[in-house]
């Protein structure tokens, strides 16, 4: 039975509304019923485009999970990944990863790339994870990870050298950028996450080693046990090929 405005209007009025589990709760019981009922979904298309709205990620949400969103939806779930709320954040940006491994017309990935180098702080973040996430192996995602390790802020900077950990398609030349910045980096939280990346890796440049046996010394507790990870990471590489263990 479709049903009436007297139930969806509340449902969508609710999703400018303050209070989070009410929103949410409007938006779990909307996405079954737009997918259901094309007529709501025309309703939400509306919605997104009107003015004077509190909240317009939950509407570009819902469309998210309908086949085919349109661009409109898509432009509003990259704007929520700068939302305050980090949770919201993974959220978008999840689903983003779905709709672009599952549409084959809907150019997600591009729109990431940009975001990733041209977004706030937290869209930058979020759509490395995404690029990440979408485990990709093309030269595009790879050179926005690699530019994305000179970005003015810190955060964004780890978020690189973690989303890179399984691009075991970075060559000599990425490997050695990334030993450059775990050597000169100024902040310690990008060179730990770089050290860590490094190993996972494989890279052993002499230099790479001298710094983590040196690093695993350091008065820094956590610059410590990144470093101690990293050679420990190095070492079970070794162990697995047959290598010798050096560097303990």
């Amino acid at each position: 039975m479709e049903p009436n405005d007297q139930y969806t209007a509340p449902l969508i009025a609710d999703l400018d509304h303050h209070d989070k589990p009410t929103l949410r709760a409007a938006v779990d019981k909307l996405i079954p019923l737009a997918a259901k009922f094309p007529y709501l979904r025309e309703i939400l298309d509306r919605r997104l485009a009107e003015a004077g709205h509190k909240n317009y990620w939950p509407v570009a949400y819902i469309l998210g999970h309908l086949p085919q969103p349109s661009a409109a939806a898509l432009e509003g779930l990259l704007d929520a990944l700068d939302h305050r709320e980090p949770d919201i954040r993974w959220a978008i940006a999840l689903l983003l990863v779905r709709i672009a491994k599952e549409a084959n017309d809907i150019d997600v990935v591009n729109p990431l790339i940009r975001l990733s180098a041209k977004g706030s702080d937290n869209q930058k973040r979020m759509a490395l994870y995404a690029i990440r996430d979408l485990a990709l192996s093309d030269a595009a995602s790879l050179t926005a990870l690699l530019a994305a390790l000179h970005d003015s802020e810190p955060t964004v900077r780890v978020a690189a050298a973690i989303c890179l950990k399984p691009r075991i398609d970075l060559d000599e030349a990425g490997k050695n950028l990334l030993l450059e910045i775990y050597l000169t980096d100024a902040e310690l939280k990008v060179r730990r996450a770089v050290g860590i990346t490094l190993a996972s890796l494989g890279a052993s440049q002499p230099e790479f080693m001298t710094a983590l046996k040196k690093n695993r010394e350091s008065a820094d507790e956590q610059t410590k046990k990144a470093a101690g990870a990293a050679l420990e990471l190095l070492e079970k590489r070794r162990s697995a090929s047959g290598g010798s263990a050096s560097g303990r």
